[in-house]
């Protein structure tokens, strides 16, 4: 059954034999998206999800955009402008405001105009000045209402301007901080944040309200046919109140009008409690947390509880959190073009020490001082200026309009043809009464009556166009995106990009990190190579020699980002910084670290920070009690590269000595049992340096490179982190729905080898060769055109830098792979945006892969990127559910009234009527079948193509089944119901109105329980687990309900009359009987191949046959 995904390729091959020297149609390619900083490879190159087909695009299908991500304008505006729709401002809600883009563009250009001639104008007054008036600057201080001593406005203008010169005559950074009643070192108290937000504001900025529930509602009454339709309400108001009395003539009129205010309503409500899903999703992502130090601890708190004098600690990849000054900082560069819109890489010194909020740190780390939060900094007013919205393009979205369109299409045809029927036949005296009289001849009906007999054709006309035009297709997708988001929240993944969601569905490999996705990131040292010996007790201090001792803490205590708080009353030590960092600190702290001791003992020179290029980190320190030319330079990172430096190693008794090759190689054998256990290596080594040979002056100090050669090796210590609970089964949840994962760590080969086989990524021991594991650098070393072959095989990458994860991705996508990847570091940016889905992770992930990424893993676990994998084909499933339930609908609802207009020059079914069942087809449906949550079964099919068709032949076989039993049987009905309804004994006009309620019941019965068929269309239990899904059980209770009601008491309202017991329960039969007729149908089979592939192998064969023509003819 599940074969109908599958594509055929020997038909193709045979169609392009057949069609040998047919001209190519021309291909698309598309621009990158102007939103993005990193480039995307060319989409011709980088190939698609289905061998490469989805490299390029059709130019003839303006309704297909595979990569959302980099889509030019031009292809956004054209999907557009082909589109049949009836409500451009609901249709296009959700997606990106081409116009609302460009404004933000020159806002932004307006603001960054403002701020850097604010700066040239302030430089030139500067430049004019021969000394600073240090008492005019004073008499400005003692301005703050709350103790302070400076007002809000100068220390704002302080970092706005980059004002050095006063900043220098406040006393520099330390003055300010007196000033600001900050501690440089333990930062703010944390006790007088009210008075600091009263004083210098929040870091917050006003933001544009939600549209309300009113906006909706007028958006929900633009829609054209809805226009008509009350304009066709109030000309039979008139003319019914006129010919009949009010008393009997308002009804038709009424009911319409009524029916359509109705539609308007459902339809706003809805929309409205989509566009409050979407504001919160903003407010999650806009709520990044960070640390500053408050009271000599750090602590995480929001970055909307930052407050003006705070002391926030700064690493690579963390954002700027509001503007500041630097207190002090090692290689510290920041990127701030998100706000001067150069991609320049600016170093920050004492110098250049002003930090502007909003910008991103590129390299080293450092501690800054607030000055400056919410409207008080560039960053502020830009984002108060520029409103936030999802408005964005998904590639189900642009195709279900092409859907959308083509059926309605056929919708306006079959409108315009049973209007021209019905029109012609009332006027030349062909329709009749249910009583058998005719309803217009000319010369013996007055003009008001042949009028009123037109505006009811128009009715049913437009009526059924308002059923045609599947409006609510295109928007179910939002319905169904943002339901799952809401869930996928819950399911700890906050979606970024909504094309996401979707795309996950058909990802075909997953390159996932190791440490904190597939690990626990708990870290603890277990192993240790001190002096030569494998120490089972690391913490054992005995056993580790005195002058290795002291060297080890020394450098654990200097050569780290992290930070040990001890409380002054004797509690629990607390150990911050990165998972790593933290096992270090903490093993530091076992073999007697006297961590505040030591880092006051000594300053820094100069610092190598540890990035994942280079895997390793320097520092180079001058200590307090030596010689002026005595520096200790400290080394820390991976084994093997650590100990590739070193000439030199530590022995028992604390001397060191050279490292012979028998001495190398014993060490790599220690190196290589720890990475086998799992254990992550990492070694530490030292070095005497001359301070006489380092530079003095600034300038040149900051080029200058930390000798990392001639070390002596310390110690290596074996790191456990060990595999996440659940990760194995995830993995092999994976590998059932066709998806492969492959890990991609900075690791040592051998330790991603173990944890590889431990998570079940690797089946066996012998199964761990190259290709299948390798290292990057080795993949990096293949040629281009070779390294599609090599990724398609690799399982587990050790050893690679961030560029390796990009080029692996490049050459995934080049072989047709949907590749979803994880990332953390600041360098994963260009992977993650490379990839088809970028997965960035909240707790260890940096702000600037946050950004770059389309969906963020909020607890960094690989089970949670596999539950987004299962929601992402739920998405796709679900719309697919929606469309076999809506065409049905289509189908048998323009079948019916054409041929019965045709045929006997009415419509069974009136304009209220047709409103109730696109009420329940649209918007109720969507509901029902857009939101049902995802199944076990999802993950045992094959991931679904990009290019796969939407409506699959099982869905086609479905929708022919029950569309032409709902045809049949009411096309029966209404020619021969009165007869087999035994409704010979009353009047003609009473028989037809009985005969037409039943039709009406019975094919919204049809339409109920053929909701139920949709929800499996593949499966024979279609009620497995429905007791679970409450909104589909409630709707159909509503649906039920509501049409009884419509029945039995509406009948003025809805042109019904009361059905007795017996018909009721022949609607019900009616309908139940679609029932055992799906579970027939789903014994017919189906061909693999999609039936439109059929159509395109016609075209094809004809298109190369008719040029083989055209060349004999030219011959």
């Amino acid at each position: 059954m599940r074969g109908s995904r599958v594509y055929n390729h020997k038909r193709e091959r045979r169609c392009q034999e057949a069609s040998q020297g047919c001209r190519n149609r021309p291909s698309m390619s598309l621009s990158p998206s102007p939103q993005r900083r990193w480039p995307r490879q060319d989409e011709e190159s980088s190939g698609g999800a289905n061998g490469g087909a989805d490299g390029s695009e059709d130019e003839t299908d303006a309704f297909d955009i595979p990569q959302p991500k980099k889509a030019s304008l031009e292809r956004l505006k054209r999907w557009r402008q082909a589109a049949l729709v009836l409500n451009a401002s609901r249709r296009f809600r959700y997606t990106l405001d081409l116009k609302k883009e460009e404004e933000k563009e020159q806002t932004r250009r307006k603001i960054r105009a403002h701020a850097q001639a604010i700066r040239a104008a302030f430089l030139f007054k500067e430049a004019g000045k021969a000394q600073l008036h240090v008492t005019g600057d004073l008499d400005e201080l003692h301005t703050s209402a709350h103790g302070f001593g400076i007002g809000c406005e100068r220390l704002a203008a302080l970092t706005r301007d980059h004002d050095s010169s006063s900043l220098q005559g406040l006393g520099g950074v330390e003055g300010l901080a007196n000033l600001l009643k900050t501690n440089l070192d333990k930062g703010v108290s944390g006790d007088d944040d009210e008075a600091r937000r009263n004083e210098f504001g929040a870091n917050t900025y006003p933001r544009k309200k939600g549209r309300s529930f009113l906006v909706f509602l007028w958006e929900a009454c633009q829609d054209t046919t809805l226009i008509i339709l009350m304009i066709a309400a109030a000309l039979s108001l008139g003319l019914g109140i006129k010919t009949e009395g009010i008393k009997e003539g308002w009804y038709d009129g009424a009911s319409i009008a009524v029916a359509v205010l109705i539609v308007i309503l459902v339809t706003a409500i809805s929309d409205y409690r989509q566009s409050l899903e979407f504001q919160n999703l903003n407010e999650e992502k806009r709520n990044i947390k960070l640390e500053v130090i408050r009271g000599g601890r750090r602590v995480e708190v929001s970055i909307f509880d930052i407050v003006a004098g705070d002391v926030v600690p700064l690493k690579i990849g963390d954002q700027v959190p509001a503007d500041g000054v630097l207190i002090v900082g090692y290689s510290l560069a920041i990127d701030e073009s998100s706000m001067t819109g150069e991609s320049k890489i600016v170093h920050k010194d004492q110098r250049d020490p002003f930090l502007m909020s909003g910008c991103k740190v590129a390299d080293g780390y450092g501690n800054m001082l607030v000055t400056g939060v919410g409207l008080n900094t560039e960053w502020g007013l830009l984002m108060a200026s520029i409103s936030e919205d999802n408005g964005e393009e998904t590639p189900l979205q642009v195709r279900l309009n092409g859907v959308a369109t083509f059926i309605g299409t056929v919708g306006l045809v079959v409108a315009v043809t049973v209007l021209l029927v019905l029109l012609i036949r009332y006027l030349s005296g062909h329709t009749k009464n249910s009583d058998g009289s005719v309803q217009f001849r000319f010369g013996e009906k007055s003009v008001g009556t042949a009028f009123d007999g037109i505006v009811r054709i128009i009715t049913i006309a437009v009526t059924i166009v308002v059923v045609a035009v599947p409006e609510g297709l295109p928007l179910a997708v939002t319905l169904t995106l943002a339901y799952s988001m809401r869930k996928m929240m819950m399911d700890k993944a906050l979606v970024r990009r909504l094309s996401a969601c979707e795309t996950m569905g058909s990802a075909t490999v997953i390159c996932s990190d190791k440490t904190g996705t597939l690990t626990l990131n708990q870290m603890t040292i277990v192993r240790a190579f001190v002096g030569g010996k494998i120490l089972e007790a690391p913490d054992k201090i005995e056993l580790i020699p005195s002058r290795i001792s002291s060297l080890l803490t020394e450098g654990i205590a200097h050569n780290t980002t992290g930070s040990v708080f001890i409380s002054e009353d004797g509690g629990v030590t607390e150990v911050t910084g990165s998972p790593t960092e933290k096992a270090i600190l903490s093993w530091g702290l076992k073999i007697g670290m006297k961590f505040e001791e030591l880092r006051s003992q000594s300053s820094v020179v100069h610092v190598v920070p540890f990035n994942s290029e280079k895997k390793c980190g320097g520092i180079a320190i001058k200590l307090v009690n030596k010689s002026e030319s005595d520096v200790h330079i400290h080394w820390k990172g991976a084994a093997e590269l650590v100990l590739a430096s070193c000439s030199h190693w530590f022995n028992q008794n604390g001397s060191f000595q050279e490292i012979t090759p028998d001495k190398m190689d014993e060490i790599k054998n220690v190196i290589e049992m720890m990475a086998a256990e799992s254990l992550r290596c990492v070694a530490f080594a030292f070095r005497n340096y001359d301070m006489r040979n380092i530079p003095t002056i600034m300038e040149q100090r900051e080029q200058w490179l930390i000798p990392d050669n001639d070390l002596s090796l310390l110690a290596i210590v074996g790191i456990k982190d060990p595999c996440r609970p659940g990760v194995e089964e995830a993995v092999a949840l994976c590998k059932n729905a066709g998806v492969r994962v492959c890990m991609v760590t900075g690791d040592n080969i051998q330790t991603a080898k173990a944890i590889a086989l431990e998570c079940g990524i690797l089946d066996s021991e012998a199964a761990a060769m190259e290709p299948i594991v390798i290292e990057g650098r080795t993949f990096r070393n293949y040629s281009e055109t070779d390294r599609p072959n090599l990724a398609s095989q690799i399982s587990v990458m050790g050893r690679s830098s961030p560029n390796d994860k990009l080029l692996l991705v490049q050459a995934l996508r080049k072989n047709g792979d949907v590749v979803a990847v994880t990332g953390d570091g600041t360098n994963d940016a260009p992977a993650l945006h490379e990839a088809d889905i970028g997965l960035a992770m909240g707790i260890q992930g940096t702000e600037v892969a946050k950004e770059n990424s389309d969906i963020i893993i909020i607890d960094d676990n690989f089970s949670s990127v596999v539950k987004v994998v299962r929601w992402g084909r739920s998405v796709y499933a679900n719309i697919q559910k929606f469309i076999q339930f809506q065409l049905t609908v289509n189908v048998a609802a323009l079948v019916i009234n054409v041929v019965a207009a045709v045929s006997g020059g009415n419509v069974p079914l009136t304009a209220v009527q047709l409103l109730w069942v696109n009420l329940i087809m649209d918007t109720l449906g969507a509901l029902a079948l857009a939101t049902e949550p995802p199944t076990d079964e999802l993950m045992r099919r094959a991931p679904v193509g990009r290019r796969d068709p939407l409506i699959t032949n099982i869905m086609w076989r479905n929708i022919i089944v029950q569309a032409l039993y709902q045809v049949t049987l009411l096309l029966v009905l209404n020619f021969d119901g009165i007869p087999i309804l035994h409704l010979s004994n009353k009047s003609k006009a009473e028989a037809e109105d009985v005969k037409n309620t039943f039709i009406f019941n019975s094919f919204v019965m049809c339409q109920v329980f053929n909701e139920f068929n949709c929800r499996k269309p593949e499966d024979w239990n279609i009620f497995s687990g429905i007791t679970g899904n409450y909104l589909f059980m409630g709707i159909i209770t509503i649906s039920v309900t509501f049409q009884a009601l419509i029945v039995e008491f509406l009948g003025k309202f809805a042109s019904t009359v009361k059905l007795t017991w017996q018909l009721w329960l022949a609607s019900i039969a009616i309908g139940f009987l679609s029932w055992p007729l799906a579970f027939l149908g789903k014994l017919v089979p189906v061909p693999s191949e999609p039936f439109a592939e059929y159509f395109k192998w016609i075209w094809r064969c004809k298109a190369g046959h008719a040029y083989d023509e055209d060349r004999q003819d030219d011959h």
